[in-house]
């Protein structure tokens, strides 16, 4: 027998859905099945805390929704069952709570969370739940709420530095401004820091440390630049920090300042043909440390006394002679070793002697081992005793007068950008070549070149590089070339076409009309000179007179505070120096040539025994005005740090005593001539 049957209903096989009766082998009734519907619940929903974030103090909110579900009906509390993030934690408040829903109309309450002075700052995760009678939670679970609360902090405020731009050795001032932030207190100590410019300036503040909690505090800040002839820009970084080490929110602030050089004005005094040996027997400075010979060696090896002879060609005792002092004179004077690269300094004697026309007893005995006579020149003694007199001074070309002018306003006489070739001597090709060339020059026209071997080249005397005007001029600088005549070997843009601006194209050109050329290179009219040039060549002393005339004109003006005056010699001319020079290549340096720094901050009585070249006064000049590098002399040379104290008291200015005084030049009518010919 089967042990399951299956009764039909009037003959109808019923669906799956119809009523199925089983029954038990032997026949018991079965139970009946009852069908049961859902059950009743509900749901629960949060916004989110509005605000996401407050400070401590603050409150958010959010609106509860409780919503029932399949006929429920009842009354559900609400609760933040977990706040996690921080201790103490914000506490919840319901504007609601227990909420009575039923049917199908849905229930809200207010969930604020609050903060208060002790709550920590932190990001917390809130969760809401909710439970009835019959602790049911609702069917969709808790609810997680975000919140940020800052914790207790400050922010730094800094005013711009005022003024903006101050003379090295300034100040400047700002006000910096510490507020408190969700409810902070606490004391900060302030500072600051430069992260640009060398030397960098310094902070003070007053006061030092802010104690604050509640209104915000101020303190002044006081930047001092350092005493110096370097302008530049500086960024200064203003921050502070409490006794937990906590910076300001805000983070530090920048503050710009801009410094002018205390030298913000340079004169350059180039003199013609004098070796240190020569021109210096001064007593004051050889008993300060000066280091001046007063005998030298000849190529026989004997010593030889320097003898006194006078400045000029007049007199009783004349400088009535030339020495040549060309590459080849160089080389003879300085009998170089070839095994140590050092020059024995004992070929003077060898170097080539021109009298002038007429000249009684010309030659003199050792014409190459003089010096000059001491009271010829006194106003130089006077400064070089007063300031500062650079006795490692060497001229950084092996050379004479043309190519040392173009080593002083470029720091090299390359022919043209990127070339490894020197001019080396004077024009030549055409009778009085030192009188007419650079870019103006005849067709005929030449100066020789050197290559790092030795090599010598010749070539047109007209170049193309950057110079130290170029710099200027692209700083809005102002500046002036003074010299008698356009076409000589002194006047150092004639042989630059950019500065020259030659009215046709080199060789065809007969003078430079170029706008540099016009603005900046001051020539002397006719009948209307100071002459100093003239008067070298004229031997009546005015050589030193016109400097003294200069430099007290300087003095008593209100430039004397922020210039540097450099008085130094082109060439050693010829004449005896016992000092062997550095030797960097085949034309650097020559011989050495005095120098005299006069400035309010030149270091009084001073003797520098640094080394220096044209270099040196380039690449100062460079730092002084905020310049960028040439990339020539400049690069290798000191910048003549040793010779300035920009933290002293500056020197007051005292008048140099000459023999001629300053209305002798203004009222000098004499034709205009250049100094000579070399």
């Amino acid at each position: 027998m089967s042990c399951s049957r299956l009764f039909f209903v009037s003959g109808t096989v019923l669906c799956l859905s119809a009523l199925l009766v089983l029954s038990a082998c032997g026949g018991a009734p079965a139970a009946p099945v009852t069908s049961v519907g859902p059950t009743g619940s509900y749901t629960l929903a949060a916004t989110a805390l509005n605000p996401g974030s407050v400070i401590v103090g603050g409150k958010s909110t959010s609106t509860i929704t409780v919503t029932p579900a399949n006929g429920y009906t009842g009354s559900v509390s609400l609760s933040c069952s977990s706040i996690t993030g921080g201790t103490p934690p914000p506490t919840c408040s319901f504007s609601v709570s227990p909420i009575a829903v039923g049917g199908t109309a849905a229930g809200t309450s207010t969930l604020t969370v609050s903060t208060s002075s002790g709550t920590a700052g932190g990001s917390y995760a809130i969760t809401v739940a909710a439970s009835d009678a019959k602790s049911s939670g609702s069917s969709n679970g808790p609810q997680s709420l975000a919140l940020t609360i800052p914790g207790p902090s400050y922010t730094l405020t800094a005013t711009a530095l005022s003024p903006g731009s101050v003379t090295a050795g300034g100040a400047a001032t700002s006000t910096v401004t510490v507020t408190p932030v969700n409810g902070y207190t606490g004391s900060v100590n302030l500072s600051c820091s430069s992260t640009s410019g060398t030397p960098p300036p310094t902070c003070s503040f007053s006061p030092s440390s802010i104690v604050i909690g509640g209104p915000a505090g101020t303190s002044t800040l006081t930047v001092t630049t350092g005493g110096s002839a370097i302008g530049g820009s500086y960024t200064v970084s203003v921050t502070g920090s409490d006794a937990q080490g906590l910076a300001p929110s805000d983070g530090p602030q920048a503050l710009a300042l801009t410094t002018v050089g205390i030298i913000q004005h340079v004169v350059i005094i180039f003199q013609e043909n004098r070796s240190t040996d020569n021109m210096f027997q001064d007593p004051v400075l050889i008993k300060a440390g000066a280091d001046i010979a007063s005998s030298g060696v000849n190529s026989l090896g004997q010593v030889i006394p320097l003898s006194p002879i006078g400045l000029g060609t007049g007199g009783s005792n004349p400088d009535a002679y030339d020495l040549a002092h060309s590459h080849k004179s160089f080389g003879e004077m300085c009998d170089l070793n070839s095994s140590t690269g050092v020059c024995a300094m004992d070929g003077a004697d060898l170097i080539f002697v021109t009298c002038n026309p007429g000249a009684p007893n010309c030659p003199p005995s050792n014409p190459q081992f003089m010096y000059v006579d001491p009271a010829d020149v006194q106003p130089y003694f006077q400064m070089a005793e007063q300031y500062t007199f650079a006795d490692r001074m060497f001229q950084t070309n092996q050379g004479p007068s043309y190519p040392a002018h173009q080593f002083i306003i470029s720091g090299t006489s390359a022919p043209q950008v990127g070339s490894d070739l020197f001019v080396m001597d004077n024009p030549h090709g055409i009778p009085l070549a030192g009188s007419d060339t650079g870019c103006t020059s005849p067709a005929g026209e030449y100066v020789e070149q050197i290559d790092p071997d030795g090599n010598q080249i010749s070539t047109y005397p007209c170049f193309e590089h950057q110079t130290l005007p170029d710099l200027l001029d692209a700083a809005s600088l102002s500046w002036r070339y003074y010299t008698p005549t356009a076409g000589s070997i002194w006047t150092a843009p004639n042989s630059i076409e950019h500065l020259c601006g030659p009215n046709a194209p080199p060789p065809n050109a007969t003078a430079c009309i170029g706008p540099d050329w016009i603005q900046n290179v001051v020539l002397s009219p006719p009948g209307q000179t100071g002459q100093v040039l003239t008067d070298i060549a004229n031997g009546q002393l005015a050589s030193p007179s016109w400097v003294a005339s200069v430099v007290n004109a300087i003095g008593a003006s209100p430039y004397w505070q922020n210039t540097a005056i450099f008085v130094l010699w082109d060439d050693w001319g010829g004449f005896y120096d016992h000092v062997a020079p550095p030797m960097l290549n085949s034309y650097e340096y020559g011989f050495r040539v005095p120098m005299i720094v006069v400035s309010a901050y030149a270091k009084p009585a001073y003797i520098s025994r640094v080394t220096h070249d044209f270099g040196s006064i380039l690449k100062f000049t460079e730092e002084a005005l905020n310049l960028p590098s040439l990339g020539y002399a400049d690069v290798a040379a000191d910048d003549l740090a040793d010779c300035f104290n920009f933290s002293q008291t500056p020197i007051a200015f005292q008048t140099i005593d000459a023999p001629l005084k300053a209305d002798y030049f203004l009222n000098d009518k004499r034709p205009v001539t250049d100094p000579d010919n070399d």
